[in-house]
Parts: structure tokens; C-alpha cells; sequence
């Protein structure tokens, strides 16, 4: 998900001063506070809360929302593209959408509230004359990849020799250069893969979860942070190959469990709104690919520690896009419509985001084209229950053979079709019936030779024996 845009400037009737801020009515809540009184005002209005956010109605959101309600710091724990990082980005959205800091502070401190030293002194020399300036909420979040190499001075700060340098003693609290944790105060901070952090670098998080400050370097310096901490974590990660220390786990109020789609529909649902479509895909073939990425997620072949990302459908459905795309510019097609022939480019090009287990190499295209196969059975199974393509399996069987392949255009497919009534059935079936085009009618009936061919009620030749035939598929007797 993009961040949300930032507006020019805020509205010009908010106060710039203390002074005024105070005689506004204006009062000091905490983020946490802020958070929760934003969602009762959301779940109250009927509003959505998250959104964007596809298929945890039911189960995720429930316990996110009474999480943030108990103002608890939380990690979501599930595998790899289960839109956990859209998620968390969805709370900023809770945050007011201007809040008051003092202007000129090197962190986000609040005009009631100043923690750092400076700010403190500023505010007693200049009292209500201390000037306001606002802070937009998409600048109220910061989010961090977990990575080995990440230190402390990333995260809470370090000495910052320019600073010395400019005649300071190493003992002024004013040397330190702040990390991205007192950056967010008053924000929202993640961290993404927490289990990915050298166990010595979570140490540094402790104070900042229980005590709310932080220390650098020995410092004797107490900035109580507001922050509202999120961090996630793959399952595996959690356990073995990485895992979150005990004592930083313990201060975490929430552990939220994520999930795959669980249905097709919502994993369509999910496809048709983040895939960057260059061609019409029609419905069945998202489903085709919903299927095909469900079976992935149930095949032993398939190390399911690591999951089956929702970003392997929604790079399926893409590069079946490109397909009807490139058809459409080699052949001069006049609108680009995928047809079930490009499903064909989808194994090839997306095996490597898999992880197979040991003993399957050599065999994984193998694999791919056989779940694609069933899910392209599954998907015609449910469209065309109930209509009998007989007649058009004994049309074809007889001679009328249909040729398509990846440059054959939809219109010369719609040419050698039959003129049997159950053809038009197909087309109304899967949404092709109101349409004057080639590319919807010939993606239908592909569909349905498709499952003629997989259930043995037709053969289907392939020729790849020269330049201009390209992968030219048949359907005959």
C-alpha cells in the first residue's frame, strides 16, 4: 500500500502558539489514547477501520481492534504475504490528522509535553509565546526492516561526533543523534521480521516497551517516549531460525495471528485490488489462478513453513495480463484479453518465488503445470455446472477443430468456432454474454475445451515445430 498523501500545509485557523493552543480547548492524549478513541469514533459511525484490508473481518481484525483498545504494543505473527505490513500501515490512519509539536524540535514533541532537554528550556524561557507548529499523521509513522546488521544507534541513537565537534562535552545530553524510535515519538513505530534482529539489538528495545525511555551510551537521559510499538514475524522465524527474547516478548501486550485469504472469492477479491492488470483479465481466470495459488498452499511438495505469498496471485494474474498484451501488439489485436492459453506463461516465470521441499528438483514445472491443470478443472467444474457440452465436444471431435495459442488472436478463434447453441451458454456463464468483441467469447470457450480436454472428451495438440506456429494448441478429435 502507498503512504497516504501528505496535504501542503495545514489548515491556516490551527494555532501557532502554546498560548493559544491551550485557549482552543486543545488537550494532550496519548497516542495510544488517540488510537482508541479514533476507533470507538470509526466503529461507532459504522465506518471502515482498515482500509484496504481483504479477508480478516472475522478473525485478524477482531483481535486487532480490542488490542489497540487495550492499548497494547502488538506483533502480528504470520507467513509471507499475508498482508501484515498493509496492515499495520492501515492504523496510522487512526492517528489524528494533525497533531501540535513544538516548532523547531528536533523530535515530535508535544507543546504540553516537551521531553528533550532543549525543548524543556525553550518552554520555560518562552512560556505561552513557545511556538506550535503541526505534524501530519503520515509523517507520524516510521517502520524498520529487521536485518542483521541493524544496531542500536539505528534504532534508539548514538553519540553524533559533529556535534562534539561544534565544542560540546561528550557528558551534554544535546551530542545525541536519535534513532528512528525517539524519531516517532507521538507515532507509530514497526518493525518488520523482529525475529531477524540480533538478540543484543532487541535488548536496546526493553526500555522502550515497559519503562517508555531510552538510554545512549550510558547517558543518564529519560526521554519517556509515546510511542505505539507493532512489530512483525514470520512463525518459523519466531521459533528457530530467529526468535524474539523472552523478556521483549513478555512486554508485548498482543500476539495476533494472520492468515491467507480463506476463501477463493476473497483471494480474487484480494487480486483484483492489487494487481496492476495492463490487459482485462475476465473473472474465471483469477479464479483459475485463485485456485492454482490454494492448491499451492496445500501441496507437500511445497515447504508450507514458508508459505505461499498472495503476491504469487497477484503476480500470476499480472503476468497473464502481459500475455494477452503481448498478443495483442505481435498479432494487432484491438483490445488485449487474457484467454486460458496464457495461463501457460504463469509456471515458468513464478516457480523461483517458491520454496520446494528436498527430493522435488528437477520436477517443479511438473508440479506447477498439474496443480494449474486441476485448478483450471476446479474453476470450469463451478462455472459450467449444469451445462452440457456435448454438443460442442462432438462438434469439435467431428472435424470443426478450434485452434488458439499465444499468437493466434481472439477474433481467428472465434472464426473456427462451431455453431452450436451451447456456445452463446458458455459466453453468458462466464460473462461474456453482452459482449461484441472477440477476446470475452474466445476466452469463455477456451475455457470450456479446456475441461473437455482435461476430462478426455477431446484432444489437444501442440505444435512448437516452427517460428510462425509459437506453441499453436488444437483442439480436436
Amino acid at each position: 500500500m502507498s503512504s497516504p498523501q501528505l496535504p501542503a500545509h495545514p489548515p491556516a485557523n490551527l494555532p501557532t502558539t502554546v498560548g493559544a493552543l491551550r485557549a482552543s480547548g486543545h488537550e494532550y492524549r496519548s497516542v495510544k489514547e488517540e488510537v482508541r478513541a479514533n476507533l470507538l469514533d470509526r466503529m461507532r459511525g459504522g465506518e471502515n477501520r482498515f482500509p484496504g484490508v481483504v479477508g480478516f473481518d472475522e478473525t485478524v481484525l477482531p483481535d486487532l481492534e480490542r488490542a489497540l483498545l487495550a492499548g497494547h504494543d502488538l506483533v502480528l505473527l504470520g507467513e509471507r504475504g499475508q498482508g501484515k505490513t498493509r496492515l499495520i500501515r492501515t492504523i496510522v490512519g487512526l492517528l489524528d490528522e494533525w497533531t501540535p509539536v513544538i516548532d523547531g524540535a528536533e523530535l515530535n514533541e508535544h507543546p504540553y509535553e516537551p521531553i528533550t532537554p532543549a525543548s524543556r528550556r525553550r518552554a520555560a524561557e518562552l512560556g505561552d509565546a513557545l511556538p506550535v507548529a503541526w505534524v501530519h499523521r503520515s509523517e507520524r509513522y516510521a517502520e524498520k526492516l529487521a536485518t542483521p546488521d541493524t544496531s542500536v544507534g539505528d534504532l534508539i541513537g548514538d553519540v553524533d561526533p559533529i556535534k562534539v565537534a561544534e565544542g560540546r562535552t561528550l557528558g551534554d545530553p544535546e551530542t545525541i543523534h536519535f534513532g528512528l524510535v525517539p524519531r516517532t515519538h507521538r507515532g507509530i513505530f514497526a518493525v518488520n521480521e523482529l525475529p531477524d534482529l540480533a538478540e543484543r539489538i532487541q535488548v536496546s528495545l526493553l526500555n522502550v516497551l515497559e519503562e517508555r525511555d531510552v538510554q545512549v551510551r550510558g547517558y543518564v537521559l529519560r526521554l519517556p517516549l509515546d510511542v505505539l510499538l507493532i512489530a512483525s514475524a514470520n512463525p518459523e522465524d519466531y521459533t528457530n531460525r530467529g526468535r524474539i527474547i523472552t523478556p521483549l516478548k513478555d512486554r508485548f501486550g498482543a500476539e495476533i495471528r494472520t492468515h491467507y485469504p480463506l476463501d477463493v472469492d476473497l483471494e480474487v477479491d484480494l487480486v483484483r485490488q492489487e494487481a496492476q492488470l495492463v490487459a482485462e483479465v475476465p473473472d474465471h481466470l483469477l479464479e483459475v489462478i485463485a485456485r492454482f495459488t490454494r492448491n499451492l498452499r496445500g501441496a507437500s511438495a511445497i515447504d508450507q513453513r514458508s508459505g505461499v505469498s498472495a503476491r504469487f496471485s497477484v503476480a500470476a494474474s499480472e503476468t497473464v495480463a502481459a500475455a494477452a498484451l503481448r498478443r495483442a501488439a505481435v498479432t494487432g489485436e484491438d483490445a488485449a484479453v487474457a484467454r486460458p492459453v496464457d495461463l501457460e506463461a504463469v509456471p515458468p516465470v513464478l516457480r523461483g518465488k517458491l520454496e520446494f521441499e528436498s527430493g522435488e528438483e528437477g520436477r517443479e514445472e511438473e508440479l506447477l503445470t498439474h496443480l494449474l491443470r486441476r485448478a483450471i478443472a476446479e474453476t470450469a467444474r463451478k462455472r459450467l455446472a449444469g451445462v452440457d457440452l456435448g454438443p460442442l465436444a462432438d462438434a469439435v471431435a467431428e472435424g470443426r477443430k478450434v485452434v488458439t495459442g499465444e499468437r493466434v488472436p481472439a477474433r481467428d478463434v472465434v472464426a473456427t468456432l462451431p455453431a452450436v447453441a451451447v456456445v452463446r451458454t458458455v459466453a453468458e456463464r462466464l460473462g461474456a454474454g453482452d459482449s461484441e468483441a472477440p477476446g470475452p467469447l474466445a476466452s469463455a470457450v477456451e475455457l470450456a475445451l479446456e475441461h473437455l480436454y482435461l476430462t478426455r472428451k477431446l484432444a489437444k495438440d501442440r505444435d512448437d515445430s516452427g517460428e510462425d506456429s509459437d506453441g499453436q494448441v488444437t483442439y480436436g478429435g
